[in-house]
């Protein structure tokens, strides 16, 4: 009989990222954008390509299998002001451009979302490019998705975000990609840049074991909802939740808590079936139970 420890190695092996995979997908998928942006906007553009970096999760070292989505950052030279120039008052147009050059030479379907260019691949997947003016090297424009701008320091998070697992033994990064699957499996209450900052604010110190961890999580993240952009740009991350939409988010918590005490409870006494049997509800149907 397997083990509850065993079932949760056996699940963070099965949901983490290879080796092969970071780098025949991410850098692979990473790199094709910075080459296709990088032909249609050299450094005769009046807006030229600087660099297309990893961002999110992928950046972060929380990306889980099967891979879904990547996010790029591709930053583009104001060196010549076309932001002022021309787009200031219109990211729209910023955005549709960006759009149409890449549309030039992909064949793949590409799809404006807002603040980003989505680009799908024919082996399922997908990029979800943000296009931003450099301001400086740790601050940029990013498109509002209403036709102006706000400013954004995606690596400045990213480093709090590293730094933060680095002081609770790497043990950060982990636990949130299994969160990530407890949120995939329940109806995706959470967006994954508010549940790995709140994640990093709930932890002053954090071991190796998951299940306690997942628990503490569940019992302690109410108390951390209203955490703010690492960043320094954004304010309070849990502005996209309606009173509705959090009152569910509380609930969901509650009953992943009230199921993980249970689960701990269970293996305790020795009942791995019963503790792996409700992990299995916690974290959806990949847990191996």
């Amino acid at each position: 009989m397997t083990t509850t420890v065993q079932a949760f190695s056996q699940f963070l092996t099965d949901i983490t990222i290879t080796d092969y995979q970071k780098t025949s997908i991410v850098e692979a998928r990473r790199a094709g954008v910075e080459a296709d942006l990088g032909n249609a906007f050299p450094a005769s553009s009046d807006i030229p390509l600087l660099s297309v970096r990893l961002m999110g999760s992928a950046a972060k070292g929380t990306i889980v299998r099967p891979i879904d989505d990547i996010d790029v950052l591709a930053v583009f030279s104001n060196e010549k002001r076309a932001w002022q120039n021309k787009y200031a008052n219109d990211s729209f147009s910023f955005i549709y451009r960006i759009t149409q050059a890449y549309s030039g030479f992909k064949v793949q379907q590409v799809g404006t979302r807002g603040q980003a260019v989505r680009v799908f691949y024919e082996n399922g997947g997908h990029v979800d490019v943000a296009p931003v003016f450099k301001m400086n090297d740790s601050t940029f424009h990013l498109p509002s998705g209403s036709g102006g701008w706000i400013l954004t320091s995606p690596f400045v998070a990213n480093k709090w975000f590293s730094d933060t697992n680095a002081s609770l033994d790497y043990n950060l990064a982990p636990l949130v990609r299994m969160l990530k699957k407890w949120n995939t499996a329940h109806s995706k209450r959470m967006r994954s840049f508010h549940m790995e900052t709140v994640a990093g604010h709930v932890f002053s110190s954090l071991g190796s074991n998951r299940r306690i961890g997942l628990q503490k999580f569940f019992e302690w993240a109410p108390g951390y909802l209203e955490v703010s952009d690492p960043g320094g740009q954004s304010g309070s991350l849990s502005g996209y939740l309606s009173w509705t939409a959090k009152q569910e988010l509380l609930q969901a918590l509650q009953a992943a808590n009230t199921r993980a005490v249970s689960a701990l409870a269970a293996e305790d006494r020795g009942d791995h079936e019963e503790a792996k049997r409700l992990w299995k509800i916690i974290l959806g149907n990949s847990f191996p139970a």
